[in-house]
C-alpha cells in the first residue's frame, strides 16, 4: 500500500457512473456511494492505474511527478 500514490478525481468530469469503485479490489473508494470518494486512500497500491483506465472521461489521475510508479502488481490493471 502506499501513502504518495493515490487517486485524484476531477470531479467536473466525472459522470458518477461508478465504474471506477466497482473495479477497485483495495476498498479506496466508498462503495455505498457512486460518486468515487477516496475514502481510504492509503490503501491504493502503488502504481495501480485500474480506476483511471475504466474511467470513461478520463476524470482520475494520480500525483504530480508520479508517471514512473509501474503497478507493483496487484493485478488489478492487468
Amino acid at each position: 500500500m502506499s501513502q504518495t500514490w493515490y487517486p485524484i478525481v476531477d470531479y467536473s468530469l466525472c459522470e458518477k457512473c461508478g465504474a471506477c469503485i466497482e473495479i477497485c479490489e483495495h476498498d479506496v473508494y466508498d462503495k455505498a456511494k457512486t460518486t468515487p470518494f477516496a475514502v481510504n486512500a492509503e490503501n491504493c497500491v502503488d502504481g495501480c492505474r485500474a480506476c483511471s483506465m475504466v474511467c470513461p472521461v478520463q476524470a482520475i489521475e494520480y500525483p504530480e511527478g508520479s508517471s514512473d510508479h509501474k503497478c507493483s502488481g496487484c493485478g488489478c490493471c492487468s
